[in-house]
């Protein structure tokens, strides 16, 4: 809330940069095209009411039909299923709350056993990660 006072406060200058583009070829390019459809124009050969999409400008057509086109989110393939964030972020949770669980009700001691538990999950990981992999599978 602003209290009323005889001081003015600087207000934050806003910066507005209007950037300028000069294109000399793709001026050139549009006057000859207003000329040639003046001269048609005058001619008879092209209505006033023929108005393309290019003279409107093209920003709708890149969006148009994008959603119909969206086919859902992708399976990925061959993805080990241990390697996803969400399964991990799992795994932590139910460390964590195994650990509250077990400290409220074993004590200490739990810490230990987890340390077993988590011992011998990474002792079986590397071993099936190290283990050769045949050559005929």
């Amino acid at each position: 809330m602003k209290f009323p006072s005889v001081f003015r406060t600087a207000a934050p200058m806003r910066f507005d940069i209007k950037p300028r583009y000069y294109d000399p070829v793709r001026e050139e390019i549009e006057q000859r095209t207003s000329l040639i459809k003046r001269d048609l124009e005058a001619q008879g050969l092209l209505d006033k009411g023929d108005v393309t999409s290019r003279d409107i400008g093209s920003y709708g057509a890149g969006i148009r039909g994008s959603f119909a086109q969206h086919k859902g989110i992708k399976e990925r393939d061959g993805v080990n299923m241990f390697a996803s964030t969400a399964m991990i972020r799992t795994f932590i949770f139910l460390l964590l709350l195994g650990s509250i669980f077990g400290y409220v009700y074993l004590g200490p001691v739990i810490f230990e056993y987890m340390a077993y538990v988590v011992a011998l999950a990474a002792a079986i990981y590397f071993f099936f990660r190290l283990k050769p992999k045949k050559k005929y599978e």
